[in-house]
């Protein structure tokens, strides 16, 4: 231990010291450590609530370990470098382990240091100390069952129906995190709609700090990233416990320059949420998310961001069978973005050529021309965009999206030998972490070689794509492509040996159900 480390915790143990012997809280005792030690030592909040229990990191990394044990969970990776980390504010603590540091000294987040509420959603009660004359010392200890401790602690603690609905999503990430089976049922299906209709409450109707919403931002682009490699319902929690937040922050009119930053961020989370609803088969939610999104945007005058959401909209009815409407969602999108070089102007045009080929169907010359001069209108838009929205698969339109959307258009087309190649080439562009794309061209790939007439490899691809396909990802959008191949497959060789099987496996899978 350094001399500066030494006389921070001999000063740190003196008002420990004086502050039990007149029995002052735990809590009480860490805040006065944080106010003396924090000037002279730069001693963080989290670390003032170790000293203030005269432990080790050791003792704090055993209560943790404890507290996943008693949770039925797999042990956790923390150890003492990371929570030094914390302690020295180089790293701050994901939910998952903020949740049992706050557990572990029986306070909330900010007492640590850290905004937001605790992920669980409830409080982490301190033991309550008496006065020295009174007869016994009341202690509230915390409930060991998993379902007690998930609920609130104190039934004279009021919440709002905001609260409320954001507490439903903790618990749900919790029990994600946890590992547990979380079926998208009407509860959590309510909490989401009344947190986007909130935002919309209050985009019609502030003060942060530029450090919040830089943290803000970080977050939200954060979010964009996991979009390829996270389950769906999993990254939904996080993504609308942050648009609850920002929807709090926009409660309030804030100076113009943060506001605008406010509601941008606000339309590209609704976005995000529109596009996770596809995902999960909601396209009644996901409209009304765009819907919300369009509404921000609107507040923002970026042309390019209302673009984004018009286009990311028209994903809609293009998977729900309407290519009319899914058409001029794309003509809407191309006109918003106008001369400006942004995502949309590459992906509106291929949203064109993919509504082209359902509306007239396979092999036409005059579609297929219609449709390839739309793909040859977004290959030459995506080389205007800027480089950083190239390399945003979310916010942004990326070389790898282009080539896969390209052959999905092609494949529509019945363009089977130049699709297997576009579609090739776009698989080699996604790591192994990522899981919706891949899977939808895999799918697309055994439609080519059904047109090229190969149905026994058609199946086998698509028999070998079902059997690997882990429950996590059994989302609508994955089981309409897997349902489509036994559909062509059924039009062009009723009879094939192997369509039995593929079907089979088919009502094997079944698509998450959504209770209520």
């Amino acid at each position: 231990m350094s001399g500066r480390q030494h006389r921070e915790t001999e000063l740190a143990r003196r008002i420990r010291a004086k502050g039990l012997a007149t029995g002052r809280s735990y809590a009480q005792i860490a805040d006065e450590i944080h106010e003396t030690c924090g000037p002279q030592f730069g001693t963080t909040r989290i670390k003032s609530h170790r000293l203030a229990y005269g432990i080790a990191l050791a003792d704090v990394i055993e209560q943790v370990r404890a507290l996943f044990e008693r949770d039925g969970k797999p042990a956790p990776g923390i150890g003492e470098t990371l929570l030094s980390a914390y302690e020295s504010g180089l790293k701050r603590p994901g939910p998952e382990y903020l949740h049992y540091l706050c557990s572990v000294y029986r306070v909330e987040p900010v007492s640590l240091g850290y905004d937001g509420p605790c992920i669980c959603g409830h409080g982490h009660k301190m033991p309550v100390l008496v006065r020295p004359d009174q007869q016994e010392l009341k202690t509230e200890t915390p409930s060991t069952p998993r379902e007690q401790w998930l609920q609130p602690v104190s039934s004279d603690l009021t919440q709002t129906g905001g609260e409320e609905d954001e507490n439903t999503l903790r618990r749900t990430l919790l029990s994600i995190l946890a590992g547990n089976g979380v079926k998208l049922d009407g509860q959590v299906l309510g909490s989401i709609e009344n947190i986007r209709r909130r935002m919309d409450d209050t985009l019609v109707l502030a003060t942060v700090s530029p450090a919040m919403l830089d943290q803000w931002e970080d977050t939200t682009a954060g979010f964009g990233r996991q979009y390829t490699n996270t389950p769906p319902l999993r990254l939904l929690c996080d993504v609308l416990l942050e648009f609850s937040a920002v929807r709090k922050a926009l409660e309030r009119r804030q100076p113009i320059d943060l506001q605008d930053r406010l509601c941008r961020m606000a339309a590209q989370l609704a976005g995000l949420g529109g596009m996770i609803m596809i995902n999960l088969g909601d396209h009644r939610l996901a409209r009304s998310f765009f819907r919300t999104g369009r509404t921000a945007a609107d507040e923002t005058g970026d042309r390019a961001l209302r673009a984004w959401i018009t286009a990311r909209e028209a994903l809609v009815p293009l998977y729900l069978g309407d290519p009319r409407e899914a058409l001029n969602l794309a003509k809407k999108s191309r006109d918003l973005a106008g001369q400006t070089p942004c995502a949309a102007q590459a992906m509106a045009p291929v949203v064109e050529a993919r509504a082209l080929a359902m509306l007239s169907g396979s092999g036409k010359k005059e579609v297929v021309d219609q449709a390839k001069r739309a793909l040859s209108r977004a290959r030459t838009a995506f080389a205007q965009m800027h480089p950083h929205e190239q390399d945003d698969f979310t916010f942004g339109y990326t070389e790898r999206q282009l080539y896969f959307h390209q052959g999905d258009a092609l494949v529509k087309l019945g363009q089977a030998m130049e699709a297997d190649l576009v579609l090739e080439q776009a698989l080699t562009k996604y790591g192994p972490s990522e899981w919706l794309d891949p899977i939808l061209i895999k799918f697309d790939r055994a439609r080519c070689k059904l047109l090229e007439g190969d149905a026994d490899e058609a199946m086998k691809m698509g028999k070998d794509l079902l059997k690997a396909l882990d429950e996590t990802y059994r989302t609508d959008i994955v089981m309409k492509r897997a349902i489509e191949l036994a559909k062509a497959v059924e039009v062009k060789h009723p009879e094939h040996p192997m369509l039995a099987e593929y079907l089979d496996l088919l009502r094997a899978v079944p698509i998450p159900t959504r209770e209520g």
